[in-house]
């Protein structure tokens, strides 16, 4: 059998996202075509070299209505859509990745009494509820749809930023932001992901990674603006002014985001366990879990560290996230336009080789200069400086796919149908390795003597397991081949 590979001319296509052998390649075997063309599609259909054309009749099952899914892959109503998702994934990826400013001057001043483990767990619960409440989010988008959730979520986000200046107190933290936010950004980037999988297939990672690097340009914008009003205005003033961005970026969200297939039919809003049955979903879930681990610790602490080392000056240590997102901007976008041409899988693979050795060979190093000379030299503050800047560009451009190719490649092992299902099962288990990853990178800069080289290592075995788990799947479905789309 040979595979004819799909043109970018929006029609009538299955909705098995994948072009690699199956599961169980003897009921059904493929081969994958080495050098597709450039627009090439996921989607492959089979064709026997030669065939009677009535044995070919009996074979071919009868239409169904799932077999006949269109998608725009473009258009205005498409692209309005992604627009609406990339509003929505500034505000609450924004707050996400504006963590690092929270927790350094929290630790400097309203919390500066509490240990950085005991503070690791208000951003904990944050990032464990982003995750965990898709279990139940995600199946409710396939029954019902976006709108209901993104309100909800609206409402959320902003009881979160409006009450987040007003809070002094460890459990108002734990309460306002933790859970809050946490819910709240759940409710918008489940339906902002989802709904990009209704509108597009071949174009998909592409689509997704635009929106998801709207989360980076938050992460930019929201921490130096933070670090130049928190001296003039005090925390309350300068978090209140957050929140009236974010009605703006809220509302242009409700108004856009939308979801175009019809429900499933007799579909329940009860999760499904049983599909981590099969082997490569479950895989990708664990190489999810580690990368989530991994990526919240340099996106915590990386500012806190920049200002322990002494290494630059505390307002450019502050200003060192933003650089970090300003790499994970184009880290969002540009893996998701390459995954489409050369594969979701060899793509994401890539970028987390990048993530492990970047984490290895840039933070490592800084982290023991920094924690080995006995006073601060300036040779070796220019070379930790020289590190960190280096460290925080290619880690934020490498981890920008942890965001947006994960689920595109989520989406390539289930029916469109199902996406939102098969996507919010997967980040319920990944959100216990978010719960758990920011208190353990507290602990283990406790136990170093407050040396962070210890989170480095942490965070680039973490890429390490996650590089296993990611790159088994990818020679379960198409073996050992390079030269071939995956």
């Amino acid at each position: 059998m040979s595979i004819h590979l799909n043109g970018s001319t929006p029609g009538p296509s299955t909705t098995d996202n994948t072009i690699a052998t199956p599961l169980e390649p003897t009921t059904s075997p493929q081969t994958c075509q080495a050098s597709p063309p450039p627009d090439s599609a996921y989607q492959a259909t089979t064709t026997p070299a030669s065939e009677d054309p009535e044995d070919s009749a009996a074979a071919r099952s009868p239409p169904t209505e799932k077999d006949e899914v269109t998608y725009p892959e473009g258009g205005l109503e498409a692209w309005l859509v992604v627009f609406g998702s990339f509003s929505g994934m500034v505000a609450a990826f924004g707050l996400m990745n504006s963590v690092g400013t929270y927790h350094a001057y929290l630790s400097a001043n309203q919390l500066s009494e509490y240990s950085e483990s005991t503070i690791g767990w208000i951003f904990s619960v944050y990032f464990f509820l982003s995750f965990f409440c898709g279990l139940q989010i995600g199946p409710v988008f396939d029954a019902k749809g976006p709108r209901l959730l993104v309100a909800a979520g609206t409402v959320f986000l902003l009881l979160c930023i409006f009450l987040l200046g007003s809070c002094t107190k460890y459990w108002h933290f734990i309460i306002v932001f933790g859970i809050l936010g946490g819910i709240g950004t759940s409710l918008i980037f489940t339906p902002a992901v989802s709904s990009i999988g209704h509108f597009f297939s071949l174009k998909r990672a592409n689509a997704t990674g635009i929106a998801a690097a709207g989360g980076s340009l938050g992460g930019i914008i929201f921490p130096l603006t933070l670090q130049s009003l928190f001296p003039i205005l005090g925390w309350a003033r300068a978090i209140r002014i957050q929140g009236y961005i974010f009605i703006l970026l809220l509302a242009l969200a409700n108004l856009l985001i939308k979801s175009r297939l019809p429900p499933r039919p007799g579909g329940s809003v009860l999760p499904d366990f049983t599909i981590f049955r099969q082997p490569a979903f479950a895989l990708v879930t664990v190489g999810t879990y580690f990368l989530e681990w991994g990526l919240f610790v340099p996106i915590t602490y990386l500012t806190s560290y920049a200002l322990a080392s002494g290494a630059m000056s505390p307002t450019f240590a502050y200003q060192l996230i933003a650089i970090f997102n300003a790499g994970s901007c184009l880290g969002r976008w540009a893996p998701g336009y390459m995954a489409d041409k050369w594969g979701r899988f060899n793509t994401m693979v890539a970028t987390i080789l990048g993530c492990m050795l970047s984490s290895l060979a840039l933070w490592l190093p800084a982290t023991v200069l920094s924690s080995s000379s006995s006073s601060s030299s300036t040779n070796t503050d220019g070379v930790v400086f020289g590190l960190l800047i280096t460290y925080a560009l290619i880690m934020g451009f490498a981890s920008g796919s942890n965001i947006s190719l994960t689920p595109v490649c989520v989406g390539m092992l289930c029916d469109t149908d199902e996406y939102g299902r098969y996507y919010a099962t997967c980040y319920t288990i990944v959100s216990f390795g978010s719960l758990t990853g920011v208190p353990i990178a507290g602990a283990v800069i406790a136990a170093c003597g407050g040396s962070y080289w210890g989170v480095a290592v942490f965070t680039g075995g973490c890429y390490g397991c996650a590089l296993l788990a990611f790159g088994t799947v990818r020679v379960m479905k198409v073996g050992w081949r390079l030269n071939v789309l995956y």
